[in-house]
């Protein structure tokens, strides 16, 4: 584990330095258009119709039911990731609990900025690394994504196997993103996300699995869905990186192109 940067700022600056997916914004721009996160857990709300509309423009999605299951998993692996990874490298418990959080809708498949209305950081130092798991768990999951999970099973009648799938992959893919990054601990991001979901209630684990490849003196994680987003059937036509109607022998040899720099994958 790093040592953690002093203060929140701090944290939210060496997460960006991840990639744009940990990208946090630091308060909410005053003029900007930006959707209130808790107000998307109440299925009947105009901001979760708003998502769930820009989403189904922007990725060319035919069906409520495969844009609730997008929406789904890129939500996962970018609002919430940054939490994730602030507590794989620094053991820190960043607030991301959906009072905190609002988007920045974009006309391009996934969120334009993600913000937190006041970075903070839990006290955790009188805790034991259990205990902090244990509050990583409840403000990600049970506060956050478990409650979208059921507001868009609602609006869209997306299973609820499914959506959990998208969670699954979402939070792996915070994980195995930053460890393809240069100089990335890969041997820590792969522990604390086994650690992680060792946590979670059973069921995610079972959802797919998580791989370390090494291609062309790279190395990183890569996780195999066991569920379908049903990207595929957007007007494009095309799967997502993880799709699990292709075979694990076809997805490992993807991920191998992307270590060796012919593709990238998300």
């Amino acid at each position: 584990m790093s040592h953690p940067p002093p203060g929140p700022a701090a944290v939210l600056t060496a997460l960006a330095g991840y990639g744009e997916r940990y990208r946090l914004q630091d308060g909410l721009d005053a003029g900007e258009d930006w959707v209130a996160a808790d107000r998307l857990l109440d299925p009947a709300s105009e901001e979760l119709t708003r998502v769930l509309e820009a989403e189904r423009t922007a990725s060319g999605q035919v069906s409520a039911h495969a844009t609730a299951l997008t929406v789904m998993a890129v939500y996962a692996g970018t609002v919430t990731a940054p939490a994730l990874l602030a507590w794989a490298l620094y053991g820190e418990v960043l607030d991301v609990r959906p009072d905190n959080v609002a988007l920045r809708l974009d006309d391009h498949h996934g969120f334009g900025a993600v913000a937190l209305r006041r970075p903070r950081l839990a006290e955790t130092s009188q805790m034991t690394a259990d205990v902090r798991l244990k509050l990583l768990v409840g403000q990600v999951l049970d506060e956050h994504l478990f409650p979208l999970a059921d507001a868009l099973r609602v609006r869209s009648r997306a299973g609820q196997r499914q959506l959990h799938g998208g969670i699954a992959q979402g939070c792996a893919a915070a994980f195995g993103a930053a460890s393809r990054t240069p100089g990335a601990d890969v041997d820590l991001l792969h522990r604390s996300h086994d650690a992680f979901l060792a946590a979670c209630p059973p069921g995610l684990g079972g959802l797919g699995e998580m791989v370390r490849l090494s291609e062309g003196g790279r190395e990183g994680l890569f996780y195999l869905r066991r569920t379908c987003c049903l990207f595929y059937t957007a007007v494009h036509g095309e799967k997502c990186a993880s799709c699990c109607l292709d075979s694990v022998e076809d997805r490992v040899c993807a991920y191998r192109r992307v270590l060796a720099g012919a593709a990238s994958s998300h």
